[in-house]
């Protein structure tokens, strides 16, 4: 990921802020952010930040611990459960029932919506069997997540996050991470309550 400075990635973040409103969590992805980069963003302001892999994220807090606060974005491994719910206050892809034995935290499920086999996530016809069975094991579901195909075109994406909205009601659960830096303003525009940028932050 190119290094941007400090007042660039203010300036970036301002505007994201403004485009999704207050109310919508911009969670900064750092799966590709370096030291360097990730003292930038505490330096410009950004407060949330995802991480994806366990290990990057021990290291990362390890330096950063007190600057962010702290999601897991990426594929959770069940033996990492406990690493990630000493650092992170919200999972947002549990789609296991091996990695949520082992959490601690409140988590989002992730949505399979499209069945690409590349993609992580609950299948939509497993997803009423799987949160009552993650119910029952005691762990807080908060939400869904979900990954559309990737695609230059944002409005091919809407049609998953509409879904999604409409599973989360069906199921009675009020947050959705959905977006990316690609396309972020349509997910804010069909009810997501995080987003998920990086990209554009140091473009």
């Amino acid at each position: 990921m190119p290094t941007s400075n400090s007042t660039q990635i203010r300036a970036h973040y301002a505007r994201i802020r403004e485009e999704v409103g207050p109310d919508v969590t911009i969670v900064v992805a750092t799966k590709y952010v370096d030291v360097d980069g990730m003292r930038a963003l505490a330096e410009a302001g950004v407060e949330v930040v995802g991480e994806n892999r366990a290990q990057d994220l021990e290291d990362k807090h390890g330096r950063f611990g007190e600057r962010f606060r702290w999601h897991f974005i990426g594929h959770l491994q069940s033996r990492k459960g406990k690493i990630v719910s000493r650092y992170c206050e919200l999972v947002h892809s549990l789609d296991s029932l091996s990695a949520a034995k082992r959490l601690s935290i409140p988590v989002l499920v992730e949505v399979n919506l499209a069945g690409e086999e590349s993609k992580s996530g609950v299948p939509r016809n497993d997803l009423g069997p799987f949160l009552a069975e993650v119910g029952e094991l005691g762990v807080e579901v908060r939400g869904l997540m979900t990954m559309p195909p990737l695609s230059d075109n944002p409005e091919r994406s809407r049609p998953y996050f509409q879904e999604l909205r409409e599973l989360a009601a069906e199921h009675g659960l009020t947050e959705l991470s959905m977006g990316t830096s690609q396309d972020y303003r349509v997910a804010v525009e069909e009810g997501a309550t995080l987003v998920r940028v990086g990209s554009v932050l140091f473009s």
